[in-house]
């Protein structure tokens, strides 16, 4: 075989190893976003926060970890908590209308709660997502720079204004716990929330939003997660509403 033909020879292979790859990434995309409203001054937490370190594993779902702060006065200020998160987690409960603030609370699709150590529980919500599921497909590409998102509807497009978020994650943390109700305790966390950055609009057609690298990045951030969750009015203003898409950073 002359050097030419080696050449298209492992052309020819590399384009249909990187095509398998595509499909089959595009064959098993998550189905659900999981969020973890915990804190290191919670004694009912470490258990939730290590099926986190599980679920994480699972292709099909997205679980993030989101520290909360009002449990600090117990003895123990959580090294990773903010107060945005606290923040969050109780605006889900006006959205819901339940008014349910907790931890472990494991919120899915930011549409339904459940304790967030019940592994039973949210592995059924995981296959069986709240509302109507995602209905926005959702790919990121860095290039030059620049992150790019590409968004377009599954099915019809969708009528629901949504913002496109972007959070920058450290896949796993261990902490050494030394005061309050987990003292002597050391608890990993998994996909620990570092940062959230709206970098556009979806108004759910075909469309691409570019962003500069830096919305992806954080202080010991390793890695980051594109959410389209939906706009929800109330009373107080937009509130978020259910993720309609999601994806993984591609490193």
């Amino acid at each position: 075989m002359t050097r030419l033909a080696h050449l298209f020879s492992a052309t020819a292979a590399l384009l249909i190893v990187s095509g398998a790859m595509a499909r089959a990434e595009d064959s098993n995309p998550p189905k659900a976003v999981i969020e973890l409203f915990t804190s290191q001054g919670c004694s009912s937490c470490p258990p939730a926060d290590a099926l986190f370190v599980e679920l994480a594993k699972q292709p099909g779902l997205i679980a993030l970890t989101l520290p909360v702060t009002y449990w600090d006065y117990l003895g123990w200020k959580d090294t990773l908590g903010k107060d945005s998160f606290a923040k969050r987690q109780k605006v889900y409960a006006k959205a819901r209308g339940d008014g349910q603030v907790y931890t472990p609370q494991a919120v899915i699709n930011g549409a339904a709660h459940v304790v967030g150590s019940d592994r039973a529980e949210i592995e059924r919500a995981g296959q069986n997502p709240p509302g109507t599921g995602f209905v926005a497909r959702v790919s990121v590409k860095e290039e030059a720079g620049s992150l790019q998102v590409s968004l377009a509807p599954l099915n019809e497009p969708s009528t629901r204004q949504a913002g496109v978020w972007v959070l920058a994650t450290t896949r796993l943390v261990t902490v050494p716990i030394v005061r309050g109700e987990n003292q002597g305790k050391t608890v990993s966390y998994a996909n620990v929330v570092r940062s959230m950055t709206r970098i556009g609009d979806w108004d759910g057609s075909k469309t691409v939003l570019t962003a500069p690298l830096a919305a992806t990045q954080a202080p010991e951030a390793d890695g980051y997660v594109v959410l389209v969750q939906a706009d929800q009015p109330g009373k107080y203003g937009m509130m978020p509403g259910a993720i309609l898409g999601a994806a993984r950073s591609p490193r």
